[in-house]
């Protein structure tokens, strides 16, 4: 879709938009901000850094640790640089979120306010507030965190299946992923808004770089460029159900959950190139499962808004208390990797040192959190939040809840065997060598 920068307007009511990215740092399959662009004369493209990242939560952890927030703030730059050439730049600032937005709401002319709609518990809060104390702006929304729209799927959320094959049988059974809309091209004119200047935070220009492999690039561009080269160049995509587990290799898993969680990559778009893949290379069951694993995805996107608060109580969704407690040594020396147990401190000194785990990984220190340490879930999960590049509010908290036994999983003591997970995917031992030496 080529947005026209000279659509026609009442001239007479000049009209200007904010626009809030939060979970969606790219300009493909841009839902709300195409809605927004055609709908206003002016526009601004804002980012915040909000200061309760960097503050002790409830357990004592900082939301943002310094993998995850240098991936973040990549990802910004890249999007800035990439706004530069339609003319724009992101205001990026740093403070309390709601304090930021009162102050550009209230005193810049705003007509209108668009933000992609996200399915966690407090990013729902947050534009519900907004709507609530601007009634007069505009709020402009759309749907593109997501495969499916909600009005797409075959239930309401209240009835939606609790358990991931049910829910994955319905959806397939109905429904097809959305395509995705086309990269954005053009803007209104761009608004500088009146703004305290202590508040902004500095984005550095940078000359755009590649996504070399086994590295982690932030941004759109470094994305695209790895999905290609994942996909058409590789072409691995057609054995990924049998190396997906894999704990340290670079081409046996996709590798694109960081770029998923920041919204630098739309889920749809990744269908719509498998797709491409299947029909000019080949499709298989491993191709299957990388919608498989999309699925999962989905499932904890909807999932969590059925469930609102309970995604973040002890109890979890099946207001069932778990049998364990909390021991700030024992967590610590979960956290360093220093617990006793090869496989779990290879992986913890992996995540510590990188802000990447493999999906296998987090199966098992999750595992030894809860089953053989005996530890409260939730600690594991703020510690997850913190640490990984790939922090996605739905998907950790809600495979956290599952392995712990409070979340949907049928079988409700899900306990890996350490020492055998060990010989299946550590064999030779070379992982934990690496981590360990």
């Amino acid at each position: 879709m080529i947005l026209d920068n000279h659509v026609m307007r009442d001239t007479t009511r000049p009209t200007r938009g904010l626009f809030w990215f939060r979970h969606d740092l790219r300009f493909h399959d841009q839902v709300a901000l195409s809605s927004l662009c055609q709908q206003v004369d002016e526009l601004t493209l804002l980012y915040i850094i909000d200061d309760s990242w960097f503050v002790p939560n409830s357990y004592g952890i900082q939301p943002v640790g310094e993998h995850r927030f240098n991936f973040l703030i990549d990802t910004i730059e890249a999007l800035n640089e990439k706004a530069s050439t339609l003319g724009h730049s992101i205001l990026t600032l740093r403070g309390q979120t709601p304090e930021l937005l009162v102050s550009l709401l209230s005193s810049n002319a705003f007509t209108h306010f668009g933000v992609t709609e996200h399915g966690g518990y407090n990013e729902r809060r947050e534009v519900e507030a907004v709507s609530r104390f601007f009634p007069n702006i505009e709020i402009v929304t759309g749907e593109s965190s997501s495969l499916f729209n909600q009005d797409d799927l075959p239930f309401n959320l209240e009835v939606m299946p609790d358990v991931f094959t049910p829910f994955k049988r319905k959806i397939e059974s109905a429904i097809k992923p959305r395509e995705p809309m086309a990269t954005l091209t053009a803007l209104p004119r761009s608004y500088t808004p009146d703004i305290d200047a202590e508040c902004q935070y500095t984005l550095n220009r940078r000359p755009p770089r590649n996504q070399a492999e086994g590295t982690f690039v932030g941004g759109e561009d470094a994305v695209l460029s790895h999905l290609n080269s994942y996909l058409f160049e590789w072409k691995v995509a057609a054995s990924y159900k049998e190396t997906r587990n894999a704990l340290d290799n670079w081409r046996d898993s996709t590798k694109l959950s960081p770029w998923l969680a920041t919204g630098a990559l739309s889920a749809r778009y990744v269908i719509q190139e498998v797709k491409k893949y299947e029909q000019n290379v080949v499709k298989n069951d491993s191709t299957y499962w990388i919608y498989f694993e999309l699925l999962w995805r989905e499932y904890f996107y909807w999932l969590q808004q059925k469930f609102g608060s309970k995604w973040f109580q002890l109890e979890g969704i099946k207001s069932k208390l778990p049998n364990t407690s909390h021991d700030p040594q024992v967590f610590v020396g979960w956290c360093n990797g220093q617990t006793g147990y090869p496989i779990v401190d290879a992986c913890m000194r992996q995540l510590a040192s990188t802000g990447y785990l493999s999906n296998r990984g987090r199966q098992l220190v999750a595992s030894c959190l809860v089953n053989e340490l005996r530890q409260d879930w939730r600690y594991g999960a703020a510690w997850f939040e913190s640490q990984l590049l790939d922090y996605d509010v739905a998907s950790n908290w809600g495979n956290w809840l599952y392995l712990a036994g409070v979340g949907t999983d049928p079988r409700e003591n899900r306990q890996f065997n350490l020492q055998k997970q060990t010989e299946i995917y550590d064999p030779k031992g070379e992982f934990c060598a690496k981590w360990l030496d």
